[in-house]
């Protein structure tokens, strides 16, 4: 019995000296991973500046396959001709694309027709429900994010920051999966960037309708060019329609950047930002493609400084041809566009019974919107509401703006990703916040969808 107590007593001293001296190895490596973060914090404050990357694809669904299609593209571009670390890149997007069920060759996805693959060897970072407006703010202030991968801009006053933004939008919007990000929001995070010195020079590519609407106004003097595929007013456009997958495969000034970028060598080292968007407004006819915010100096600047160096005999996943060799259709009614193609090709009769009652939904859906908005427009204005066509689109009044448009996608149960078609009224409701207070407009709002 002794003995035993004895071996007992042993046993327990020994488990509390194997616990202190793991206590003390945790300590030890808990201040050696402290010691290295800000060791590594404080490097990115010296030497040369890098080229951090945000992509984002703001979409899911087979008929949106483009946006994540570019996507893939640029990330391929960069990565692989154009040498940019993958560490410095952050890529949102849905993921539903390249093993969706209407995919033939599950595991690819392409950007022109009988094209290599873009899917394989992307780093997704944050996908699904993460790709959402505030995380991608977060991302891009270089805030702590506890989703995805949690990699974010860790960018500093010596850094440059690209971003590519592919998706919907409307006046004053761009759309996610969940959500909407508003001009607003955008405006507050790229001011505070700029106030905590987190960039040299920003260069923002947005491939979306009413781009333009995103960067009116932007001050010459925060150091960020803004080059989009439609201006305030417009549409922009999907190109590329492949019959055997039967969806479009990329955007029309989307394609046409990348067409440009991936054909210039040998003449890449002078090839300047403005100097591309004179290129790409002349090869996108279908919407007009414009340049915001700093006009003098980042236009001025050599695209190596924003995307890389492209080394030589770089791959190419391009077609190389012009998009206007090829079939278009504005973004906004491509989901419509989309069904009606399906419908042709089905063979079954209860599927193309839903196929026809989801159409005439969205036709009605369409009809709808339209009425009610010009209806929100009459009791407002009257006999005023054709001045208010006819001036151009100008979001004064950001705030009011945001308030307006959540309200009417509340109070109309309607959505930009799930009703694309409807960007084609909302400029007037965005102008009506330079006329009245988001509290008249609201509340003219809940009269006229609630009755319509």
């Amino acid at each position: 019995k002794q003995w035993y107590q004895r071996r007992v007593r042993g046993f327990s001293t020994m488990l509390r000296f194997l616990s202190f001296l793991l206590l003390v190895i945790a300590s030890v490596y808990s201040y050696r991973i402290d010691d290295w973060l800000t060791e590594y914090k404080a490097k990115e404050g010296s030497g040369e500046g890098k080229i951090w990357v945000v992509l984002v694809a703001g979409s899911n669904g087979w008929f949106n396959y483009r946006h994540q299609s570019d996507i893939c593209h640029i990330y391929q571009m960069l990565v692989r001709n154009h040498a940019i670390p993958r560490e410095n890149i952050i890529t949102m997007m849905y993921n539903d694309i390249a093993f969706n069920r209407e995919n033939p060759t599950p595991g690819t996805i392409i950007n022109a027709l009988h094209g290599g693959d873009v899917y394989e060897g992307v780093m997704i970072d944050y996908m699904g429900e993460d790709v959402n407006p505030q995380v991608f703010l977060d991302v891009l202030a270089g805030k702590d994010v506890h989703k995805g991968s949690r990699k974010v801009v860790r960018s500093t006053k010596e850094d440059i920051v690209f971003v590519n933004f592919v998706d919907h939008g409307g006046p004053g919007i761009l759309a996610f999966p969940s959500g909407e990000l508003h001009k607003t929001n955008l405006d507050n995070t790229l001011q505070v960037m700029q106030e905590g010195a987190r960039y040299k020079q920003m260069l923002l590519y947005i491939e979306a309708c009413y781009s333009g609407s995103m960067f009116l106004k932007m001050s010459d003097k925060m150091g960020i060019t803004a080059h989009t595929a439609a201006n305030a007013d417009e549409s922009s456009y999907a190109c590329v329609l492949d019959d055997t997958l039967n969806t479009f495969l990329g955007d029309c000034w989307s394609l046409n950047w990348m067409n440009n970028t991936e054909t210039i060598l040998p003449g890449w080292d002078k090839e300047t930002v403005g100097q591309q968007y004179q290129i790409v407004k002349k090869m996108t006819t279908e919407s007009h493609a414009s340049l915001y915010g700093d006009l003098e100096v980042i236009p001025n600047e050599s695209l190596a400084t924003f995307l890389g160096t492209p080394q030589e005999g770089g791959q190419r996943w391009g077609s190389g041809e012009p998009t206007s060799n090829w079939q278009s259709l504005q973004s906004q009614d491509v989901m419509v566009d989309w069904m009606r193609r399906k419908l042709e090709k089905e063979n079954d009769e209860d599927a193309a019974m839903e196929l026809k009652r989801e159409i005439k939904f969205h036709e009605e859906k369409e009809r709808y919107v339209e009425k009610t908005v010009s209806a929100i427009a009459e009791y407002l204005l009257g006999d005023a509401v054709p001045a208010l066509t006819e001036i151009p689109l100008e979001i004064q009044h950001g705030e009011c703006n945001k308030a307006i448009m959540n309200g009417f996608f509340s109070a109309c149960n309607t959505r930009i990703q799930d009703h694309p078609y409807i960007t084609k009224y909302l400029s007037t409701l965005a102008k009506l916040c330079n006329v009245y207070s988001d509290e008249v407009i609201l509340s003219t709002i809940g009269r006229f969808c609630n009755a319509n």
